[in-house]
């Protein structure tokens, strides 16, 4: 594992260009690379209300420009100023259900908005280093056994997972077309694509997601309501992610032409857990709650199963989940708990996370 001495000598003074800053991810990436001594220009649309980047007052961490991703005059317009090393593609519209809602929306700013970007980046002037944050839905899910690999058939029957899938595609053309690594010494371009399973951890708000749906209905006094209790996902803490994302760009600055691939994160094949698991996991945790499970008529599709093949990150990155299951759930619960109490602040409760995961 690169230790944290050797991420802050890598990251200070790298100038890192992170769209969807102001989402749940992009927060905790946020007070990462700020800690690490990154100079971070932020590129996203307002933080919705409440949300983890107002928590941590995520505008004194970083420049933050508000911006759509499907704008692309004010998104070539943003990266050839800001002239970055690293850019890191978070901007999405990151729901299964809204998509349902806004299909049109969703392919709009997930893939076309991918394109944005990656024209954009074309303007960088010096060697400049792409990581596309998708989603480990991409996979044509068959919802068997078998843990799916970088290289198994991209898909997607819910507009999410398609609109992913077809960022996946986008920046692979991109990669062949105009960022080819046979051309490197002439663009000087890196581009990856980042596959991580379904992330949890403090401080985020949003609606239809199972942690947010588990703290509003406890800090109530509420039943946590389910809808697929059996669903098997590859749940991990947001840390591990992130800690995939710069690790990586550590590894294509060191070698470019040969990180330029696509990479899954996610926990280890016997740590993926069903929905009921995680949420007894986070009751207890809690002291106290308890769940039902609701499933109405005409309920729309959700994947039952999926798992996540991690071996390329831990085989050719040297990369390797930390915290299993529980300690994340553990973990995130912990987070929520002291931010309510108001102990001590969002912003430090996430930093000293990040430093307990490090050490």
């Amino acid at each position: 594992m690169v230790t944290g001495t050797e991420l802050k000598e890598f990251f200070t003074g790298k100038k890192v260009f992170l769209t969807g800053h102001t989402g749940f991810k992009g927060a905790w990436m946020t007070v990462w690379l700020n800690s690490l001594g990154a100079e971070v220009k932020g590129y996203a649309l307002e933080a919705e209300k409440p949300s983890l980047y107002q928590d941590i007052n995520g505008d004194a961490l970083c420049e933050s420009l508000i911006g759509d991703i499907r704008n692309q005059q004010k998104l070539l317009e943003a990266v050839q100023q800001f002239q970055p090393d690293i850019i890191y593609h978070m901007a999405a519209q990151p729901l299964v259900l809204d998509a349902y809602d806004r299909p049109v929306y969703t392919f709009e700013v997930n893939a076309i908005g991918t394109a944005n970007l990656l024209e954009a980046a074309k303007l960088v002037q010096g060697k400049c280093t792409i990581i596309n944050i998708t989603t480990d839905k991409v996979y044509e899910n068959k919802e068997w056994y078998y843990p799916y690999r970088e290289n198994d058939h991209l898909g997607g029957y819910d507009p999410y997972s398609a609109s992913k899938a077809c960022a996946e595609i986008v920046s692979a053309s991109y990669r062949s077309s105009f960022f080819n690594p046979k051309d490197y010494a002439v663009h000087q371009t890196s581009l990856a694509t980042v596959r991580a399973g379904n992330v949890i951890g403090g401080g985020d708000w949003a609606e239809n997601r199972i942690i947010p749906d588990i703290v509003r209905a406890v800090s109530a006094g509420k039943e946590v309501t389910l809808r697929n209790p059996n669903a098997v996902r590859p749940w991990q803490h947001v840390l591990e992610a992130l800690y995939g994302y710069l690790l990586l760009a550590i590894r294509m600055d060191e070698n470019p032409t040969r990180f330029s691939a696509a990479y899954n994160f996610g926990p280890l094949f016997d740590e993926s857990i069903s929905v009921a698991f995680l949420v007894e996991q986070a009751i207890d945790e809690w002291g106290r709650g308890s769940y039902k499970v609701e499933q109405q008529a005409g309920q729309l599709h959700e994947a039952k199963l999926l798992r996540l093949d991690c071996s390329k990150a831990v085989n050719e990155l040297k990369w390797y989940p930390k915290w299993q299951a529980k300690q994340a759930i553990q973990h995130t619960i912990k987070w929520y708990k002291e931010a309510l109490d108001k102990n001590q602040s969002p912003l430090d409760i996430t930093r000293a996370q990040i430093q307990a995961y490090l050490s």
